[in-house]
C-alpha cells in the first residue's frame, strides 16, 4: 500500500527533519504533542497535529497509534529515542494496519535490548564485557557502570565506585530508564573510563543488493570513525577516521565478525554498528 501521510512519533528537531523529508517526497505529515509542546515548531510545521492526553504519552504506544488513526495517517516513523527501539510498538503499528517506517520487528527486538544484543554478539564470537547482576556485584569488581538495557543517549546510566552506593544508583537508573524508555531493566558491567585506555569506534555498514560487494550480499563497511571525547556517558567527538590497526586492538573485532549473517539485523540495507576498545 502506498504511503500518503506519515505520523512521526517524536518531537523537536527529530520530527522536523523527518517532516522535511516527507515534504520533499510529497507526503503529508502528522505531529503528536503534549500540552507543554503545543507551540513547538514541529507541531506548527506539520500538516496535521494530534494532542496526546498526558505529558509522558510520547511513550504511550496506544495513544500514538490512536493519534495516527484519528489523523488519517497510513505510516508511523518513530524517529529515535522514545518508542523507536520498542519492538512491541513496531509490531502494534503493523497490527493496526499501518506501515512501520523502520527496521523489521525482529531486528528492533534484538537491538532494542542491550542484554539480548550482547548475548547475540558473544555467540558470534565478538568480545563483550561481562554482564554483572546488580545484586551480586562485589568490591573487587568496582567501579561498575549501571546501564539501562533499553534506549541510549547516556540515559539510565550511573557510575558506581563504592559498593554502599550501588543500591541507590541502581534504583535511580531504573527510574530514569522507565521514564525515558518505558523499560526499567538495568544491568551492570565493568566501567571503562573516558581516558587513553578506551576508545569508541563506529562504522556505517551496508548490505549490498544484487551482489555489489566482493562477497556477494555479505555486510561490508566503507569507513570507521573514532571518538575520543565523552560527556554524560555519550561519545560526542567523532573527530577522525580510525587507522587500520584499530581492527586488531583488544575489544575491537573486524567489522565483518560483528555482523554475523544469522543475526536478525543482517537483512538491513544500512546500519551503523559501534564498539568500545580498551587496553
Amino acid at each position: 500500500m502506498p504511503i500518503t501521510r506519515v505520523l512521526v512519533a517524536n518531537r523537536g528537531e527529530i520530527a522536523r527533519r523527518v517532516f522535511a523529508t516527507c515534504r520533499r517526497l510529497g507526503l503529508g505529515t502528522v505531529a503528536v504533542y503534549t500540552e507543554p509542546d503545543a507551540a513547538a515548531p514541529h507541531v506548527t510545521e506539520a500538516d496535521a497535529r494530534v494532542r496526546l492526553p498526558k505529558t509522558n504519552d510520547y511513550l504511550n504506544a496506544e495513544a500514538v497509534i490512536a493519534a495516527a488513526r484519528a489523523a488519517g495517517a497510513d505510516a508511523v516513523h518513530p524517529g529515535y529515542g522514545f518508542l523507536s527501539e520498542n519492538a512491541d510498538f513496531a509490531a502494534a503499528v503493523q497490527e493496526a494496519g499501518l506501515t512501520w517506517v523502520g527496521p523489521p520487528v525482529d531486528a528492533v527486538r534484538a537491538m532494542g535490548s542491550k542484554i539480548e544484543s550482547k548475548k547475540l554478539m558473544a555467540a558470534a564470537g565478538v568480545p563483550v564485557l561481562d554482564e554483572l547482576d546488580p545484586d551480586t556485584v562485589t568490591q573487587a569488581q568496582l567501579p561498575v557502570l549501571v546501564k539501562a538495557s533499553a534506549g541510549g543517549g547516556g540515559r539510565g546510566m550511573r557510575v558506581v565506585r563504592e559498593l554502599s552506593a550501588l543500591p541507590a544508583e541502581v534504583e535511580a537508573a531504573r527510574r530514569e530508564a522507565q521514564s525515558a524508555f518505558g523499560d526499567p531493566t538495568v544491568f551492570c558491567e565493568r566501567y571503562l573510563p573516558p581516558d587513553t585506555t578506551s576508545r569508541y569506534r563506529s562504522w556505517p555498514t551496508c548490505t549490498a543488493p544484487c551482489g555489489l560487494s566482493a562477497n556477494g550480499n555479505a555486510p561490508f563497511s566503507a569507513a570507521t570513525r573514532r571518538s575520543s571525547k565523552r560527556r554524560r556517558h555519550r561519545w560526542w567527538s567523532a573527530s577522525r577516521a580510525c587507522a587500520p590497526s584499530c581492527s586488531t586492538r583488544p575489544g575491537w573485532p573486524p567489522p565483518r565478525s560483528a555482523m554475523p549473517a544469522p543475526a536478525p539485523w543482517s537483512s538491513l540495507p544500512m546500519m551503523t554498528a559501534s564498539s568500545t576498545s580498551w587496553k
